[in-house]
């Protein structure tokens, strides 16, 4: 029987306003160039699980200024090649330079509140595993998360990243409850599916856009309000 139901953060939980595939629209239209902010949705996706792989190896927060500065470039790079775009150094450094004067604010997805609302009802322990390297309980507390979530354990609390099992097993022990108990839905097949299978538990794919239609070896959903629906299949 399932008794606890783990989230990823962002892109799960948490989005941009504006959006991400706007701002990047805005920012290249800026520098001359075209694009409608739909050609920008898969590459973003992309170029995440580049960037949520490399966290996961060595922490942004433990990598130099320079280290980092490269990893964005390269980050951005992916963007511009998989939406099609010449990924000149100079392009991606006058990119990186605009956004860094973008101004925009986390949001929760509009089926956060009713699927972890309804999941509450069902007396399931809901809790949040992210690769955070900072406090994070200001966020959920402006964003009404932390009314709806009994556990919240991050990388910086646990000393570990996905796809690490030990991030995972000390969301559990918080939640006092066993691996094949537990649900983890994150929007990343590698550091969220996989690690959590690897640590016991039943890893869903969130894949809002339909992207990941190649993958077949776990269950996928469009919407955290599928989440209660799988639980009859578990």
């Amino acid at each position: 029987m399932i008794k606890a139901v783990f989230f990823d953060f962002y892109n799960t939980l948490v989005g941009y306003d504006p959006p991400r595939e706007e701002l990047e629209a805005r920012v290249l239209k800026e520098l001359g160039i075209e694009m409608s902010p739909e050609a920008f949705r898969r590459p973003l996706v992309v170029a995440d699980e580049f960037i949520y792989q490399e966290h996961a190896r060595s922490p942004l927060s433990k990598r130099s200024k320079e280290e980092t500065i490269a990893l964005y470039a390269q980050y951005q790079g992916i963007v511009l090649r998989e939406a099609g775009i010449d990924a000149s150094q100079k392009l991606i450094a006058s990119i990186l330079s605009k956004w860094q004067q973008v101004d925009f604010k986390m949001v929760l997805f509009d089926d956060v509140i009713p699927a972890l609302t309804h999941l509450g009802e069902l007396e399931l322990i809901l809790g949040l595993i992210s690769n955070v390297d900072r406090d994070i309980t200001p966020l959920c507390q402006e964003l009404g998360l932390s009314a709806l979530l009994q556990v919240v354990v991050t990388s910086q609390e646990a000393g570990f990243n996905k796809p690490q099992p030990e991030i995972f097993q000390e969301a559990l022990k918080q939640a006092g409850v066993s691996s094949s108990e537990a649900i983890y839905v994150g929007d990343q097949y590698q550091i969220d599916v996989v690690g959590a299978n690897e640590a016991g538990m039943r890893g869903i794919l969130l894949d809002r856009n339909g992207y990941f239609e190649g993958i077949t070896d776990s269950p996928r959903i469009r919407s955290l309000t599928q989440v209660a629906k799988h639980l009859q299949k578990v």
